[in-house]
């Protein structure tokens, strides 16, 4: 690399580190998460408001044709609003590790799972009541009992997990983490494009579009960019193997999302078990010892 590329180099991440820093720094304080919190109890309140007003013909009706009638929707619209949530997180947490991003990833999954549950009570009538046998909470049961897995197998997964010091010198550290944060802001930004697209979307044809399934497509993609991304520092068969069986999980993942009832949360506790069972046979057999949290 000729000096001129280097130097621009050096610009090009040291803009990103000022521009996400800043961001990170932002989104994780405590009023920005408290006024987050709030935001999603008053959407919350008003979808319930919403919807019994539509019940009562009392909105107008090009409202009315985009307002549902059974206020289980709201339930639908506070865990989307919570995913959406969790999805910036994950995008944050892009520059601290690939196995602490595939780590969220199982998190939102999870969240995922839980919000199926919910969307069944759609086809129940109000008040709740079980009038035509077992099999329209089967999905329920799966979905919620899923979602239990995964997030039994998320804790393992975790810990199986331990910070160490890392063996690359503090120039190509830092190098390696704006690098990653250079994508992290891209992903941002592919973030919410495609909430733009989606909402407009949604407005035009009156019905919602899917959002967290084309997300997740994009973060394949991203993944196995942040695979050759961490080739350029950690250029070991373990590492680029590890690295690469995490995008492998974010593959499952993103078959879950696509997947009808019941094979949603196979595929997705299928990901778990095999992202432990690969962090487990990394820790036992890589050269390094136990699985780290610094790449």
């Amino acid at each position: 690399m000729s000096i001129g590329e280097g130097r621009l180099t050096s610009l090009l991440l040291d803009g990103t580190t000022h521009i996400f820093d800043p961001l990170h720094s932002l989104w994780e304080n405590q009023r920005t998460k408290r006024a987050i919190a709030l935001a999603q109890i008053l959407l919350f309140l008003l979808g319930l408001v919403g919807i019994e007003m539509n019940r009562r013909g009392l909105l107008p009706e090009p409202l009315a044709d985009l307002t549902p009638t059974s206020h289980y929707y709201a339930i639908k619209l506070a865990f989307g609003l919570v995913l959406i949530q969790e999805v910036i997180d994950l995008v944050f947490t892009l520059p601290c590790s690939m196995s602490r991003a595939v780590g969220k990833q199982f998190e939102i999954l999870a969240l995922i799972l839980l919000r199926n549950a919910f969307k069944e009570l759609v086809h129940f009538e109000e008040p709740l009541e079980i009038a035509h046998g077992i099999g329209p909470v089967l999905p329920i049961i799966a979905d919620a009992c899923g979602s239990l897995i995964i997030f039994v197998g998320l804790g393992v997964y975790s810990r199986l997990h331990v910070k160490r010091k890392s063996s690359k010198s503090a120039v190509d550290l830092y190098r390696f983490v704006a690098t990653k944060k250079l994508l992290a802001l891209i992903m941002l930004g592919v973030f919410f494009t495609i909430a733009v697209q989606t909402g407009m979307e949604t407005l035009r044809t009156g019905h919602a579009q899917p959002f967290f399934d084309v997300f997740y497509t994009v973060l394949i993609f991203s993944d196995i960019l942040l695979v050759l991304i961490s080739s350029l520092y950690l250029p070991s068969f373990y590492s680029t193997f590890r690295n690469s069986g995490f995008a492998v999980s974010t593959l499952l993942i993103r078959m879950a999302l696509a997947s009808p009832r019941f094979f949603d949360s196979l595929l997705g506790v299928t990901a778990v078990a095999f992202a432990i069972c690969l962090t487990l046979a990394y820790n036992h057999f890589a050269p390094d010892g136990r699985a780290s949290r610094d790449d």
